[in-house]
């Protein structure tokens, strides 16, 4: 069952345990299960209605799988069908509502859905309910001419006042200019509403950098803490304006919430503030469990901070390298669906984040993936992924859509580009994009037509899905809504994720044999530096040693981690790959304009686990597909 707390005991028996009388001998774990979009809502009943309106309420789903977030109200004329379907929504502690603006004496169906984290459930039953019509008046009584009498007096003396009213407005009019179109927007929260049109369903994002001074913007959006309900316990890191640390917020009597602290280091210019501050107006307009939620923030004391809730897994490109090979590929779908999740969010208010790539995802302990770090559109000076557009401005090359590096066109598609390279990360736990590719070649090889080949144990589904979000026409990538659909759709139908990607058929057009000179650089490359003595000390001192290495040497010097194991023979495979024949028949001329080789690659592997001995002598067909990961299309 979803969202519930589970005990599992692993026993350890032989065949002299019943035997032995020894006490039984387990160990013991404590697991929750992941939340899951909730049962149907039922009970819905109508509690009461007016000519224009209808009042209904509902009982909470039987098994709401999490914590119920909110619920959609649908409702649609009979007389017109589900094509005039119209939707409002209700906070998830409500469990009744008031329709509003409805024809007089009209026949409605109305059904209503939950959502959790991971969705939306089913949607109710329909039920049919009827506006008032105008009614007919009932039979007078003695007192009623009375009362019309007056009724009527007082309405004329209304309609007396009324229409003086209008002579004095239609008097002022007369004698000032005529009103510009701008004196007829309506302004509310720094929002812009258009005659006649009705609100959004989900708020408008609007731009912090509009606001003259961005102190005015923290106010409107962020919530102003007390320093005495603060307290920083540690230093966890170093941020562009200041140290990140961590700390507890005091809630209420006897309540405290982690939460992460960013300060505003002293001797910062107007222009750092500004920017740091405008961090801090973006978070605020964000509600959503899957975009990092801004707790409030400090300016009228120094240190200046910003305080969000506390992550403990931190960034998610540094956990998954810490964990490399320890997820099942259904929690690494979980992953990305909620980084999905927070972005379609994002993307209905009209935000354009251009920065989405594993290191500004933040997880926490029930590795849900939250979107962060919206400064950005800042990069940092010594960030060696980001290179100048011809416009000025810095940007992470390798998660960029190509429009958006030739013509600075960031858009909700190119934010889907992003979402595919991020995608890539996650199902090569934490591997970097392009690996040693400078940026020129990345930008040429995908101008070219080149696409980051599946990582090992990639499912063919995932795999498909980062393909079309790296469709080269921006209109023809999927929008996030579609995404985080098509995710549900995974997660509900795990067999689906057992078909592994396979290589694309492709022309291989070049790589040189680029080797590593030694073996303690090639351990470097594979970011497992740490066994380099270990290799030495065995015997294993070049490459062509390493290359007939066995997994059963391999535990034998001391790498016992599977993932780490996993990482090594696939790199190894792909060794074998180069030196071989048929590898080294396959090798043209490099398509790089600028001459330069492409560099050697590896696919470390993704979650499962190994069964025996690989197969160290593999099929010619083998090696061509590790070929295939390593060659451009």
């Amino acid at each position: 069952m979803a969202h519930t707390r589970y005990k599992f005991e692993v026993h350890a028996e032989n065949g002299v345990s019943e035997e032995s009388g020894v006490t039984d001998r387990f160990e013991s774990i404590a697991l929750k299960t992941n939340v899951a979009a909730p049962s149907q809502v039922e009970s819905v009943t109508q509690i009461g209605s007016t000519e224009m309106s209808l009042s209904i309420s509902w009982s909470p789903p039987r098994k709401p799988n999490g914590v119920i977030l909110e619920y959609r109200v649908q409702y649609y004329p009979l007389r017109d069908g589900p094509t005039q379907v119209k939707f409002a929504k209700v906070d998830g502690l409500v469990t009744q509502a008031t329709v509003e603006h409805l024809d007089m004496g009209e026949e409605y169906v109305l059904q209503i859905q939950a959502r959790t984290i991971a969705g939306y459930g089913l949607p109710s039953q329909p039920v049919t309910m009827r506006t008032d019509a105008n009614g007919s008046q009932a039979p007078m009584t003695g007192d009623q001419p009375v009362m019309i009498a007056a009724i009527a007096a007082a309405g004329i003396f209304v309609l007396l006042v009324f229409v003086l009213v209008v002579i004095f407005v239609l008097y002022r009019r007369r004698n000032r200019k005529p009103p510009s179109d701008m004196d007829k927007l309506e302004y509310s929260n720094g929002e812009v509403r258009l005659p006649g049109f009705v609100a959004p369903r989900v708020k408008t994002y609007i731009d912090p950098h509009t606001y003259e001074d961005p102190q005015h913007a923290v106010l409107e959006f962020a919530k102003e803490l007390e320093p005495s309900c603060l307290t920083i316990e540690q230093v966890i890191g170093g941020g562009e304006f200041g140290d990140v640390c961590k700390g507890r917020l005091k809630m209420g009597k006897g309540q405290y919430l982690d939460v992460a602290i960013k300060t505003l280091k002293a001797g910062s210019n107007d222009k750092m503030k500004g920017d740091f501050l405008t961090e801090a107006s973006i978070m605020g307009q964000f509600t959503d469990p899957n975009v990092i939620k801004l707790q409030g923030v400090i300016t009228k004391s120094r240190p200046v901070m910003i305080v969000t809730e506390y992550m403990e897994n931190g960034s998610l490109d540094t956990f998954l390298r810490k964990h490399d090979g320890r997820f099942q590929v259904p929690q690494l779908v979980g992953m990305i669906r909620g980084v999905a999740s927070g972005m379609r969010y994002l993307a209905e208010m009209n935000y354009v984040h251009r920065d989405l790539a594993a290191r500004n995802v933040l997880v926490n302990s029930s590795l849900v993936c939250k979107v962060s770090d919206f400064g950005l559109s800042r990069v940092l000076e010594d960030d060696p992924d980001a290179a100048y557009t011809t416009r000025g401005g810095k940007i992470p090359v390798r998660w960029t859509a190509p429009e958006a590096i030739a013509y600075r066109k960031f858009t909700s598609a190119s934010d889907v580009w992003s979402y595919g390279v991020l995608v890539w990360e996650v199902m090569s736990y934490g591997e970097r994009p392009y690996w040693n590719w400078s940026n020129q070649d990345v930008i040429k090889s995908v101008e070219a037509g080149y696409r980051l080949p599946p990582p090992m144990d990639c499912p063919k589904a995932i795999y498909q899905l980062m393909s079309d979000c790296w469709q080269k026409e921006r209109n023809a990538r999927p929008k996030f809504t579609a995404i985080v659909a098509s995710l549900d759709k995974l997660i509900r139908n795990p067999m689906v994720l057992r078909v592994l990607a396979q290589p694309r058929p492709m022309h291989h057009q070049s790589t040189s044999s680029d080797l590593y000179s030694s073996v303690p650089e090639w351990l470097d490359s594979l970011s497992l530096g740490r066994y380099t003595e270990n290799f030495l000390k065995a015997g294993f001192t070049n490459l062509d040693c390493v290359a007939k290495i066995t997994l059963r040497e391999l535990q034998s010097i001391g790498v016992t981690m599977i993932g780490h194991q996993k990482k090594i023979m696939n790199s190894v495979q792909l060794l074998r790959a180069q030196a071989s024949p048929s590898a080294a028949s396959l090798r043209t001329p490099s398509p790089i304009p600028n001459g330069q080789p492409l560099p050697h690659i590896h696919s470390p592997g993704v979650g499962g686990s190994l069964h025996g001995t690989p197969n160290l002598h593999p099929h010619p067909h083998h090696n061509a597909r590790h070929m295939a990961h390593a060659l451009p299309v």
